[in-house]
């Protein structure tokens, strides 16, 4: 099947003082986040754009075919695109590079069918991008994204997942990414 190019729109609202929930996904929503390679090349990539676009990191968990990030910029003029274009390229990049050096089957679930971007390891479009400015919501949202991979019955309570910020909440260190719980607003 040919994509028509269609894409969805994601409106960006980039205010100062304003944290940002984000959700991108898998092209096809495949699992392409299964791998030991993948996950640590997100979890490199999200810390490189962390010094790069200089935002905190107050949550997220690395689920098999998308992820969930909560992050905080720091300066007043940042851009969300930006972010997530240097978080998401150097994935797709590595990835897609190790695929084709090792001629893997799984090369063939990111093609797209398309001459100018004939493999796609994410979804196109801008993903989920929602500004969140109320500490219980906040808190919620956190929640929510903890308890994914207990939703999805990949384990039975959320410290059981390694590719999740719950147990560095817990104890720094405790996970793939570090966060931020410093500047992490109290209720």
């Amino acid at each position: 099947m040919v994509e028509t190019g269609h894409r969805k729109r994601c409106k960006r609202i980039e205010v100062p003082g304003h944290v940002h929930e984000l959700k991108f996904s898998c092209y096809k929503q495949r699992p392409f986040l299964n791998s030991r390679l993948s996950r640590d090349s997100l979890a490199e990539s999200i810390l490189k754009a962390k010094t790069k676009h200089k935002f905190d990191i107050w949550a997220y968990v690395i689920m098999l075919e998308h992820i969930h990030l909560i992050i905080f910029p720091k300066e007043s003029d940042y851009s969300i695109s930006k972010i997530l274009y240097s978080i998401k390229r150097p994935v797709a990049k590595e990835v897609i590079k190790h695929m084709r050096e090792n001629s893997s089957r799984n090369l063939k679930l990111l093609s797209t069918g398309q001459k100018n971007a004939p493999c796609r390891f994410w979804l196109p479009g801008g993903g989920y991008d929602r500004n969140i400015t109320e500490v219980d919501t906040l808190l919620k949202v956190v929640n929510y994204i903890h308890r994914n991979p207990v939703r999805r019955g990949l384990v039975d309570n959320p410290g059981d997942w390694y590719w999740s910020s719950y147990n560095e909440w817990l104890k720094l260190g405790a996970g793939p990414i570090p966060i931020d719980r410093e500047s992490f607003p109290t209720t």
